[in-house]
C-alpha cells in the first residue's frame, strides 16, 4: 500500500525517485535525533555503507539533513566484509579488532552545505507529510491503538520525502 502526494503533471519519474532518495534520508534524520535523545551524545560524524552510499546527491542530501560530515568507505558493501572479519577474528586470521580498524578507508566525505533555514524547512514538510500520511487505513487505526501491531502498536515508519514538488509516501 502507498501514498503520493503532492505531485503535480508537471513531476517526472526523476522527481520521484529523488523524493526516494530523500525520504531514506530523512527516515535516518528521525533515527539519528532519537539516538542523540536517548544516549545525550551528539553525533559529530556518520560513517556509512551500502550501495545507496555510491550516490552522491544522496550522500549530500543526508550530510545536508544531519549537519555532520558524512564519510564513504573505499568498499560499500562493509556488511559482508564485516561478516569475513567476524569469521576471521573467530579463527586467528586477525589478531584483534585495531588490524582490522587499520584496513578501513574512507573513500569519499560530505560536509553540510545546504542553510539551516531551508534544511529546518524541508524537515518540517517531511514531518508534516508524515503526519498527514497516518489514519487512512481504518484496520492498521484499530490494530495501532488496540496494541497490537508490529512492535506493540508501532509500525515502521513510512517511506516519505517531502521535497519542493510534494510528498512520496510507500509504507511496507
Amino acid at each position: 500500500r502507498g501514498v503520493i502526494c503532492g505531485l503535480t503533471a508537471f513531476n517526472s519519474k526523476a522527481h520521484v525517485v529523488r523524493a526516494g532518495l530523500e525520504a531514506s534520508a530523512f527516515q535516518a534524520q528521525e533515527m539519528f535525533e532519537a539516538m542523540e535523545a536517548d544516549s545525550g551524545v551528539k553525533l559529530s560524524s556518520i560513517n556509512v555503507d551500502g550501495g545507496m552510499t555510491a550516490n552522491a546527491l544522496f550522500m549530500q542530501f543526508h550530510a545536508d539533513m544531519a549537519q555532520v560530515r558524512i564519510n564513504r568507505p573505499k568498499y560499500l558493501e562493509t556488511t559482508a566484509m564485516g561478516a569475513a572479519y567476524c569469521a576471521g577474528l573467530a579463527v586467528g586470521f586477525w589478531r584483534d579488532m585495531d588490524e582490522l580498524k587499520a584496513k578501513w578507508a574512507v573513500d569519499a566525505s560530505w560536509d553540510p552545505q545546504m542553510d539551516l533555514a531551508t534544511r529546518n524547512k524541508q524537515f518540517g514538510f517531511w514531518k508534516k507529510a508524515v503526519a498527514r500520511s497516518k489514519g487512512w487505513l481504518k484496520d492498521e487505526d484499530d490494530a495501532e491503538a488496540a496494541g497490537t501491531g508490529v512492535a506493540g502498536g508501532m509500525r515502521a515508519l513510512p517511506l516519505l520525502a517531502a521535497v519542493g514538488i510534494g510528498a512520496v509516501i510507500g509504507m511496507a
